[in-house]
Parts: C-alpha cells; structure tokens; sequence
C-alpha cells in the first residue's frame, strides 16, 4: 500500500494518506478538524490551498471549484489525491474533529423493505460495531460499479453492526439501480464511516426535523436518537416531511413506534402538488414544506433547534426562512449539503 505524507499549515505533527484515501479523509482519520460537507466534490467546504507537492483529482471541473480557485491553486480534499508528499493549507476548525474514528468496514447486504413507492430501507451488517451519531452518513463503494455514494443511516448505533439505508430509486442512477434490481442477499459492499455534522445535539431547545425524498433517513436517526437519548423528557419534536404526492408522505410509521409519539413527537407532512389525483387522496395540507414550518412555528420559530436533508431547492428554501427572513442563529441549524 503506497502511503504519502500531508502537512497541514505548517503543523509538527503530519498525517499519512493511504492509496484509496482523499486529501480528506486522510485528514479526518488522523484527527485532523478538516472542513467538509457533501464528501462528492459539490459544496466547496473542503478547499484547500497546494504549496508544494502533487496530487491527482479525481472528479475533472467539480461544482465546487470556481476559475478564481483554480488560479489560486485551490483543490477540494474530498476529490484528491496525493501522489507525493504535500504540503497544504486550509482553515481547519475544532467542529470537524470527528467525534467518531471513520473506518472502512465490510458490509453483507441482509435485506430490504419498502418505506414509500419509490424509497427502500436496505440493511447491511459488519463483523464491528456500527458506531456513528444520529444524522450523520457513510459513504457507500459499490463492487465493480466503480462509483462511491454518500447514504445517511436511518437506524442508531449498535454493537450488531447493522446498518440502514433508507435509499430515494433515482432515473439511470447506477447505485439505486444495482441497489434496487441486482444486488442479492449476501452481496458485499464497502461502507466507510461515520462522516457529517448535522447530527443530534443535547441542548433546552425544543427539536424541528424536516426531511423531503430520501432526506428521510437522518431525519429519522435524529428522531430515535433524541428518543433514545432522553432528550423529549422536556421537550417537543416537530417532524416535518413533504412531497410532491400523496403516495410520497406516508411515512408516520416510521416514528408511531416510539413511545413519544403523539405526545412529544409530532408528525406534519405536507403534499406540494394540486393534482387532481392529489386532491382525490389527500386530505391534509398542501404547500412547500418550509412554508408548513412556518407557519406552525409562528413567531417562536427562533426558539428551535433546526436539522433538515432532502432535495438542493427544499434546502436551500429552508435555509432562507430561517437565516434570512427569521434571523435563527446559525448554531441552531444543522444540515449537510448534498447535491
């Protein structure tokens, strides 16, 4: 295995980045506070400055690079390699430090079942524990596809090793097509583990989850989570998913069997489409669902403590109520950008 040295703004102390490894994630093994987000070369968090030395990129013009950042000799950790010693600097921040050492694990497909008409929950078990917080995500490798995806988990941490993957079927999408019409029980897969800062923190505010498509699944982890941990003794959740469909919404079942519901979980889905067909089969609110938010938060809005995942638009609506037109303080919102 062929190993080169990155030093990281000047510091004594350097780490070693394996072949299979990113810049990045060479960085976050060795405890390094690395900035990051989509680890899929598209939000930009991961840039860092080259002095010396050279590396390969693995994604040709990645979104998350600008003309201005590639004069400035600017590279994203999550889409490069080095292939000699390096030296780089980057801002590196405390928050990043993983609270969690990320590993490469063998994974054994053990099953799947269907959350919504076009969503599956998948169910992969490693000879280790599965450690990770509630919100956060693993980047998934997939045999002979050739690709590597980023999948947040759906379950809890557990010492059975099992993991969930409540997984959106995308168009001509190669992981969701071997996932949903090739891959059979006992199939092996490469998770690597655990990434992601939007994940569950222990505070007095009262918790807002909302989730649209496969946004879902850390939504849900944080729910459990925040179950698990004792967090509702004295506080509410609100659970906010939302979708074009009716057929897209009815995912209740996923929180009615934890024993908060209905009393300190709450469930509000919404339908963005008037369609006919809608209209015939849904009987509950219709809209975007950060206006649902909104407007059931009224003026107490900047009193939560908000995590969200789903589609880029749903995202980036979201992020504008909060930060721009109510003013929540960033500290209070937490989210990954994938794209």
């Amino acid at each position: 295995m062929v190993s080169n040295q990155i030093n990281i703004n000047g510091e004594k102390d350097v780490c070693m980045q394996h072949s299979e490894d990113t810049v990045l994630l060479a960085s976050l093994r060795s405890g390094f506070g690395f900035p990051y987000e989509c680890n899929a070369g598209s939000c930009g968090s991961c840039k860092y400055e080259l002095l010396c030395g050279q590396v390969e990129s693995l994604f040709d013009n990645p979104p998350g690079l600008t003309a201005r950042d590639i004069r400035k000799n600017m590279h994203l950790g999550c889409q490069t390699r080095a292939i000699s010693d390096i030296s780089i600097k980057t801002r590196l921040s405390d928050e990043y430090v993983p609270l969690t050492k990320t590993e490469r694990l063998k994974a054994r497909f053990v099953g799947a079942h269907d959350v919504t008409h076009d969503i599956k929950e998948f169910v992969f078990v490693t000879d280790q524990a599965a450690n990770f917080q509630p919100g956060q995500y693993a980047l998934l490798t997939f045999p002979n596809l050739g690709i590597k995806r980023a999948y947040s988990m759906s379950n809890l941490a557990n010492s059975k090793g099992e993991w969930c993957f409540q997984i959106r079927k995308v168009p001509n999408g190669k992981s969701t097509d071997f996932l949903f019409n090739e891959i059979s029980v006992s199939d092996v897969i490469e998770i690597d583990a655990p990434y992601g800062m939007a994940y569950v923190r222990d505070n007095s505010r009262n918790i807002v989850c909302v989730a649209g498509g496969s946004g879902l699944a850390p939504m849900v982890s944080i729910t459990k989570g925040a179950s698990e941990q004792g967090l509702l003794k004295n506080k509410n959740l609100h659970f906010f998913y939302g979708g074009r469909s009716y057929r897209d919404v009815g995912v209740e079942s996923q929180l009615t069997n934890l024993p908060e519901f209905g009393t300190k979980i709450f469930f509000h889905p919404v339908v963005s489409e008037s369609s006919e067909e809608n209209l015939k089969h849904w009987s509950g609110e219709f809209g975007f669902v950060h206006e649902s938010v909104e407007k059931r938060l009224g003026g107490d809005i900047k009193d939560y403590e908000f995590y969200f995942a789903g589609p880029p638009p749903m995202t980036k609506s979201l992020q504008e109520t909060l930060m721009l037109k109510h003013q929540v303080p960033f500290n209070q919102i937490h989210f990954d950008r994938f794209f």
